[in-house]
């Protein structure tokens, strides 16, 4: 009989210690779950900035544009007047000269002061970089 109580109480104490661990099973995977759950909400939340970030990089693109058509235009204004030695004596040939060329020096500073004043206004890598190091990075790193 004393083989048969040690074996009853060491299947009573591995069946008592099992029973420990698996009731630790549900939580350990009810915590997993609520992990996974903070990732998928980190991911929707990176999801759900995306059109803030293609709207901002569409608006600086299209100031860029903007920019540039007003230097191509100035610039092809200016180049289809021309004035030769002797057209220096009219004045509405100069002037014309003259205004083209202020139209032209305008654009280049404008586009001069988008290029120094907003160095984020730069080529589509560029924008896109510059935006995406500012939110983005934030919420993939919590």
């Amino acid at each position: 009989m004393s083989r048969l109580s040690m074996v009853l109480a060491l299947v009573g104490i591995g069946l008592t210690f099992s029973a420990c661990g698996y009731n630790t099973i549900p939580t350990l995977q009810e915590q997993a779950k609520a992990r996974w759950s903070d990732v998928q909400n980190q991911y929707q939340r990176r999801a759900d900035l995306i059109p803030n970030l293609v709207a901002t990089v569409q608006g600086y693109a299209a100031q860029e544009k903007n920019v540039l058509t007003a230097v191509v235009e100035a610039r092809a204004k200016a180049t289809q007047i021309h004035v030769n030695a002797s057209d220096l004596t009219d004045p509405d040939k100069l002037k014309a000269f003259q205004e083209a060329q202020a139209q032209l020096t305008g654009a280049l500073g404008r586009l001069l002061a988008v290029s120094e004043n907003y160095p984020v206004l730069s080529p589509m890598p560029t924008s896109w970089r510059c935006n995406r190091s500012s939110r983005v990075p934030r919420i993939e790193s919590r």
